[in-house]
């Protein structure tokens, strides 16, 4: 047989990307993080965490709530989307010394790992509702959560005037539209959605509470320098300045977030920043 007519091998196309794991591994959000844990462990004390419960603790990052949890003496599982997230978890969890939590790698939308009604608290502070299929989330949240235990959600508010909104809205601004059919994480900050998505899971609205709450970004350096470290670690921003600077408009985008930062820090100390966050506190009895 002629070379030129054999059958050539066809060559294995490369594994798709799940965009939400790029995202969220794009960057290297332990350098917002480490602005986040004072309120991280501020949250997690006002949850009543008994000894011995079993916890979820879903979009967990490097456990800026699943540590101060496991401190409380309950059994931690973290899960999250982001591999690099994962591994420096862990090494947190092992500097702390900790036994009694883990964090392995996951999808909110597919918690297919997770035996039903396995935990006794679920929570979730702004990380499950940047996963997309928020309906799945909800479901998988349900599932995972025995009867007579709670769900806990942080989410951030749309249109809100304080920072984390706000740092959405500009960025949105200097970014392409979104593809068709994507849902806005921060519809997870509307009581009418999150309603409509428990209610899907089969959660009566009786048993959804929601309390506006507020959570204090705390860095030991500018405002300017926390918004270089929003440009160059998270995400969003990252993608958002990417976009911007193909544009020539890189400089505006960062005159706005410089701005914005400005404008909402609380602190007297040229050496600290400190911007408080209003979100929404979402308690579901399961």
């Amino acid at each position: 047989m002629n070379e030129s007519t054999m059958e050539q091998p066809t060559a294995t196309p490369p594994p798709v990307m799940n965009p939400n794991k790029a995202l969220w591994e794009k960057g290297d959000f332990t350098q917002i993080a480490e602005t986040m844990r004072q309120s991280g462990e501020a949250l997690v004390a006002m949850l009543g965490i008994t000894p011995g419960i079993k916890v979820l603790d879903l979009g967990c990052g490097d456990g800026t709530t699943a540590i101060p949890a496991a401190k409380s003496g309950a059994q931690v599982l973290g899960v999250d989307i982001a591999g690099n997230l994962v591994k420096a978890g862990n090494e947190r969890i092992r500097k702390e010394g900790l036994t009694n939590c883990s964090i392995q790698q996951g999808d909110a939308t597919d918690l297919q790992d997770l035996q039903d009604e396995s935990f006794d608290l679920v929570m979730s502070i702004f990380g499950a509702m940047f996963a997309p299929k928020p309906l799945e989330v909800a479901k998988q949240m349900v599932r995972v959560t025995r009867r007579g235990g709670r769900i806990v959600m942080g989410n951030w508010i749309p249109s809100d005037p304080t920072l984390v909104a706000q740092i959405l809205r500009i960025s949105s601004a200097y970014t392409p539209p979104p593809p068709e059919g994507f849902i806005s994480p921060m519809l997870w900050g509307v009581e009418s959605h999150v309603i409509e998505r428990f209610g899907s899971a089969g959660i009566a609205k009786e048993n959804i509470t929601f309390e506006q709450d507020t959570y204090t970004f705390i860095a030991l350096f500018s405002p300017k320098e926390f918004v270089d470290r929003f440009r160059h670690f998270y995400g969003p921003t990252m993608n958002a300045f990417e976009a911007a600077g193909k544009n020539g408009k890189a400089s505006d985008l960062q005159r706005e977030l410089e701005d914005l930062f400005e404008s909402q820090n609380e602190s007297n100390s040229e050496e600290v920043t400190s911007i408080p966050a209003t979100f929404l506190r979402v308690t579901v009895m399961c």
